[in-house]
């Protein structure tokens, strides 16, 4: 009896260099974060998620809106900071807000601050002695749905 011969290659015989670079990548996306965070003073350095190089431009990940604006204000700083790692010269900043995926919970899960009772009928009264119209209706309007949270609670 003749034994088969076996065409086939099982797939881990096969080189894989896609896994190698994403590795890579993920590597040098680490060392790129360690000295941008550096760089920045502590608060700031909280809200920095992630750190990429694309096509000259460092990208850096923040977690909301209001970081990403102050973020902006360190644009030299950040680049400087990262000239060491990089073999190419980056000379543009972009930052962008990291979505928050479904299922996730964000970093900003806390629970809304409500004034006191006292605080809150402050408001009315202000309300109600408010010459202008629009605005005696938006004061009326915040302490009744300040009172109406602070009862569910």
């Amino acid at each position: 009896m003749t034994k088969k011969h076996n065409v086939f290659k099982p797939a881990l015989l096969f080189p894989n260099n896609a896994l190698a670079y994403v590795y890579s990548q993920i590597e040098l996306q680490r060392k790129l974060l360690q000295p941008v965070r550096r760089a920045l003073p502590t608060i700031l350095s909280e809200h920095v998620l992630h750190c990429i190089i694309k096509k000259k431009e460092l990208i850096v990940f923040t977690d909301t809106a209001a970081w990403a604006s102050q973020l902006r204000f360190y644009h030299d700083t950040l680049l400087t900071s990262i000239a060491p790692i990089t073999r190419e010269s980056v000379n543009l900043l972009q930052i962008r807000v990291m979505p928050t995926l479904p299922g996730i919970e964000s970093r900003q899960a806390s629970a809304p601050i409500i004034p006191s009772t006292e605080k809150i009928m402050l408001i009315r009264s202000t309300g109600m002695m408010a010459s202008d119209e629009h605005l005696k209706q938006a004061l009326i309007k915040l302490s009744t749905t300040l009172q109406r949270l602070s009862d569910k609670s």
